[in-house]
């Protein structure tokens, strides 16, 4: 027993001096680049930090168990193990890291090039998981594990599974249907065919999440997403036409309204925020004659949907303003109503 102990005993004080070493390392060397990543403006180098923390806690305790292994006398059986075990470590740790680092720096392209590409938890995840994978069959190779079989049997069972998650499966496969057509990207403002509203804020792997002007949230599958008609506002730009119908007196000349809907437009642009002036707002005598009004229609540009709530809302202020300036009548409805006597309508 005593040689048995004396055996395992210094092993381990190797182990353990050598961890604790590595780890005060590891706490400088990330103390100073820390320090290093923060004088630089991008932001590659502190994705980097981040994404190798975690890992090289694990390269410690594999570098610590190697030495202890290395300086021992320890049976060939346990040497087997162990080493197996330090395998395992690396690649689960190189494993996290490259998922990691993976993701964040897609995540990070994306971001910075402005491409139309949805950086979204189902691009995120499906990218990760792919890693994650290549990892765990590459430590089913080192553990001795026959990956054959096992991708047999993956494929019988997956039949059985399949058929048991046919929604799940179906609001996977849509959600990266939609991802790939790029019909709806996190981020767009769209309008759902029950006349709900508002910010595509993820596209996840079952649902996808669009929060209202309420700063509610509206989860929707994926299969129903991909299966109804939607109107995307940011598509294929996010300017849009802003159109406000304005209804006068028949008493009113229509090229003196017409001209004092341009200048209350032009004047606009640039105090109401969102409100463009290229191209230069105009009126059209549309739709015309109304039963107790001319009516006509001011067009003009906003940058985006939400915009033209603001636009209207001052723009309507100012013509408004105007009319009464200019005697300009905004009439009520009427109705000319002609009465007549029981025996008038006999005769």
């Amino acid at each position: 027993m005593a040689f048995e102990f004396k055996n395992w005993l210094i092993p381990v004080f190797v182990f353990a001096g050598t961890t604790a070493v590595l780890f005060l390392v590891r706490g400088l060397s990330f103390a100073l680049l820390h320090r290093w990543a923060k004088k630089t403006e991008t932001q590659l180098d502190d994705i980097i930090i981040k994404a190798f923390r975690t890992p090289s806690v694990y390269w410690c305790f594999a570098i610590g168990l190697q030495a202890g292994v290395t300086l021992s006398d320890v049976p060939e059986k346990y040497i087997f193990y162990l080493t197996r075990a330090i395998h395992v470590i690396v690649i689960l740790s190189v494993t996290i890291a490259a998922a990691n680092l993976s993701g964040k720096i897609f995540k990070n392209y994306i971001q910075r090039s402005n491409l139309p590409i949805p950086t979204t938890g189902l691009a995120y995840g499906l990218l990760k998981g792919t890693i994650i994978v290549i990892g765990f069959l590459i430590m089913l190779s080192v553990l001795g594990v026959s990956i054959t079989p096992l991708l047999t049997a993956l494929g019988v069972g997956g039949l059985a599974v399949a058929l048991a998650l046919q929604d799940t499966l179906a609001n996977l496969f849509a959600g990266i249907h939609i991802l790939m057509e790029k019909s709806i990207r996190a981020g767009d403002f769209i309008k759902l065919e029950t006349g709900q509203e508002g910010y595509v804020d993820d596209i996840t792997w079952r649902t996808t999440r669009v929060r209202m002007l309420p700063n509610n949230i509206v989860v929707i599958p994926n299969s129903k997403l991909s299966q109804s008609v939607v109107t995307n506002y940011y598509l294929p730009e996010k300017r849009m036409s802003l159109l406000i119908p304005v209804g006068v007196s028949y008493s009113s000349d229509p090229e003196r309204v017409e001209q004092i809907l341009v200048e209350e437009a032009k004047k606009a642009v640039g105090e109401i925020p969102g409100l463009l002036g290229d191209p230069e707002p105009f009126v059209r005598f549309i739709p015309g004659y109304g039963d107790s009004s001319l009516d006509f229609t001011l067009i003009c540009q906003v940058q985006e949907f939400v915009d033209q709530y603001l636009a209207q809302h001052e723009l309507r202020k100012r013509i408004f303003k105007r009319f009464r300036e200019e005697g300009i009548e905004i009439p009520f409805p009427h109705r000319t109503v002609y009465l007549r006597e029981e025996k008038e309508w006999r005769k």
